[in-house]
Formats: C-alpha cells, sequence, structure tokens
C-alpha cells in the first residue's frame, strides 16, 4: 500500500489484510509502539525514531515473507525509499502496489483531522507535516510514487474506493498462478 499522506492508506490496508487474513504491517503503527518504549519523546521532522522505523519496517516484513506469509505493507514512503528496500523482496514475494491517490483538498483534511482526534498520531510530526504543506515547503503532490516493474492498481479514496473493495482485494490476493495466468509473467523461485 502506498500512496501520500492522508490518502486512506492504512484504512484500506486494514481492510484488505482482514478480506485476505493476513496481518498489516504499517509503519505508522510500527512507530507508535516505539514511543510507548521512549520515555519524553517529541516527533519531528526526520526524528530518531523515524529513522529506526525504516528499518524495522522492512526487518519485519522480510521475515514475514521469508516465513511463507502474506501481509499487506503500508507506508507513506516514496519511491526512494520504497525501490531499494523491496526490490531484493521480489526475490521472495510476488510483490503487487496498491497506490491510493485523493485530492490534495481531501488529503489535507484527513490529515488536520486525524492529528486532533487520534491521540496516537502524536508520535508523528503531522503539525510539522501541516506547517511544511501551509508554506509550500513539502505539498501533498510532491510525493514520489513507486517506480518497480511490478502489477500495480491505481485506488481513488476520495469517496469510498474506486475500484471497489472486491476488485482491490482481488488484486491484492491473486496467487502466483493467477498472476501468470492474466499476465504471462512466472514466479521466480523461492530460496
Amino acid at each position: 500500500m502506498s500512496g501520500p499522506p492522508g490518502s486512506g492508506k492504512t484504512t484500506l490496508a486494514h481492510e484488505i489484510a482482514r478480506s485476505l487474513g493476513c496481518p498489516a504491517l504499517c509503519r505508522d503503527e510500527i512507530k507508535e509502539g516505539m514511543v510507548h518504549s521512549t520515555p519524553g519523546f517529541e516527533a519531528s521532522a526526520g526524528d530518531p525514531l523515524t529513522r529506526r522505523t525504516l528499518t524495522v519496517f522492512f526487518d519485519v516484513l522480510a521475515t514475514l515473507l521469508r516465513a511463507g506469509v502474506t501481509v499487506v505493507a503500508e507506508a507513506a514512503f516514496q519511491d526512494k525509499l520504497w525501490r531499494p528496500n523491496l526490490e531484493p523482496l521480489g526475490e521472495i514475494a510476488a510483490i503487487r502496489v496498491v497506490r491510493c491517490t485523493v485530492g490534495t483538498g481531501v488529503a489535507h483534511e484527513r490529515i488536520v483531522r486525524r492529528a486532533r482526534e487520534n491521540a496516537h498520531r502524536a508520535a508523528h510530526a503531522d503539525r510539522d507535516l501541516l506547517r511544511a504543506i501551509a508554506d509550500g515547503e513539502r505539498p501533498i503532490e510532491s510525493w514520489v510514487p513507486i517506480s518497480l516493474d511490478v502489477p500495480t492498481l491505481i485506488v481513488d479514496t476520495t469517496d469510498g474506493y474506486k475500484p471497489c473493495i472486491e476488485d482491490i482485494t482481488s488484486f491484492a490476493g491473486q496467487s502466483p498462478t493467477d498472476r501468470r495466468e492474466r499476465t504471462g509473467m512466472t514466479r521466480r523461485p523461492t530460496r
């Protein structure tokens, strides 16, 4: 699951994971858990927990995939962080990307609402993000999508899901055999 902040990734990741019967691995939730064991932590852009979260996220993802676990992995990582960390996992997993999109106004409203209503968001620098968006330092539309040569589905989350959740779940849950039949792709042998 990928997409810019406020695009509905976490909500959709959990819905897909429930439908498929597998875990959802969400970067923000990992960081929120780290905050519990870090007394006095104060979130800021690029804080030390944010950097540690990146490593933990991909280590846990790799561990689950090597164990043969289907997983929905979700984060707002841009291409420069996703691609180099996902490419090696292509040897052990049939990677599919679901990219959430939404208009910048809706994304901004969602970021404001979650910062106000969700106490766990204190682990993140949402207020810094909102300031950077307002100052034009980090426009929502500046987010760079993953550029991997893997099946990708773009989902508009503005009002529900387009395509519908059944089609998204079907795409996400394709077995390597289904994918091979539909696209002519072959599964790489696992090690």
